[in-house]
């Protein structure tokens, strides 16, 4: 157990049976009443958002979250399968534990499975993912007043506004998780 007067940004905390990861911590203190602690925390197994008042003598279960890099393989329909890249070990997860970020996973790509007391809790992506456009609208000739933009469509079926001068074949940079356009990959 720690103090919540102990407590700082990023740790990964219990609290009320569920796992939080602390994204801002701010120790008040007043002339008016004694001293409190304002916690807001993140959900790391739903990713809501939870702003607490702690007394800075409560105490805290630190949790202990590990962090494996493993590679995504292919899709069954029901389960995604990753390996681990220094093992080799296989994992399958269900597809309903990755319901939104499943249109950000394609063959060969790196991500980072998080685990708690041995079991899977989620998976963290990349900020930016490289994807290749395999359908695109034609750009409409004389259509460059504004920044305007057209759908395309990628490799795991994404759509994404894009620029006009995007064409089919090319690869772009996506920001997860609002899966917006960045950029051209070189």
């Amino acid at each position: 157990m720690i103090s919540v007067s102990d407590v700082r940004n990023g740790m990964t905390v219990e609290y009320e049976n569920n796992i939080y990861q602390v994204l801002e911590f701010q120790h008040v203190k007043s002339a008016r009443s004694a001293a409190f602690v304002r916690l807001k925390l993140r959900n790391i197994l739903n990713g809501s958002i939870a702003d607490i008042t702690l007394s800075p003598t409560d105490k805290l279960r630190p949790a202990r979250i590990d962090k494996i890099t493993m590679q995504y393989l292919y899709s069954t329909g029901d389960f995604y399968v990753f390996m681990n890249n220094d093992t080799y070990e296989q994992i399958e997860i269900a597809a309903s534990n990755l319901e939104n970020d499943a249109k950000f996973l394609y063959e060969g790509l790196q991500v980072t499975m998080i685990m708690y007391n041995g079991e899977i809790i989620g998976i963290e992506l990349p900020e930016k993912i490289t994807m290749r456009v395999v359908e695109c609208e034609p750009a409409v000739k004389g259509d460059t007043a504004t920044n305007a933009t057209k759908q395309a469509v990628t490799e795991t079926g994404l759509k994404v506004q894009v620029p006009l001068f995007i064409e089919q074949d090319d690869v772009i940079i996506i920001s997860y998780p609002d899966g917006k356009y960045v950029s051209r990959a070189k």
